[in-house]
């Protein structure tokens, strides 16, 4: 993705609860597309490259939720997580990581991390196709910051965690608001 450009139009299909439908599962299906989730709003998104994976389950997820006062501060409005995963297992993350201010984007089929450009295949970890590690902050659906890991490239030997770094962005945020402060 380049600074300023659009996110891509695409229809996530999310599991969404509701106790009108009652029993041990009430949840129902819910397409909500990229508009839905990101017209009108100051958005993070941060882009993962599996759930229960150890990088993004023990840091980087717990360190954005912790975090999300200080962004909220700062004008970020949605915390989100996109990851190559359906429904049911980004349900299943949230929860086993007790997150309360990051919602869950599940991209099953990878079509909107493909129309991004962060679709990467690690069959050398035996994951298939899957996003790379990225963070992006989106000012109604056009990305403003962008916050990609070096080393993008199918079968990547290792799994770089800086660039987008929480405290990475938000150093670049406070400096946003620095300059419009001046």
């Amino acid at each position: 993705m380049k600074l300023g450009s659009k996110l891509p139009e695409v229809t996530f299909h999310i599991r969404v609860r509701d106790e009108s439908i009652g029993g041990e599962n009430p949840f129902r299906w819910q397409d909500q597309t990229t508009s839905d989730l990101f017209a009108g709003k100051n958005c993070l998104l941060i882009g993962l490259p599996g759930a229960f994976t150890p990088t993004c389950s023990t840091r980087q997820l717990p360190s954005y939720d912790e975090l999300a006062t200080e962004f909220a501060e700062l004008g970020i409005d949605t915390i989100y997580c996109v990851s190559v995963n359906d429904a049911f297992v980004m349900y299943q993350w949230g929860k086993a990581l007790g997150l309360k201010n990051i919602g869950m984007i599940p991209d099953g089929s990878g079509h909107f991390t493909r129309q991004i450009g962060m679709l990467v295949n690690k069959d050398n970890l035996g994951f298939g196709h899957r996003s790379w590690r990225y963070a992006a902050v989106v000012r109604d659906g056009v990305v403003d910051g962008w916050f990609e890991e070096d080393g993008r490239c199918d079968n990547a030997a290792d799994d770089p965690y800086d660039v987008s770094k929480p405290e990475t962005v938000l150093e670049w945020l406070r400096g946003q608001t620095a300059e419009k402060a001046a």
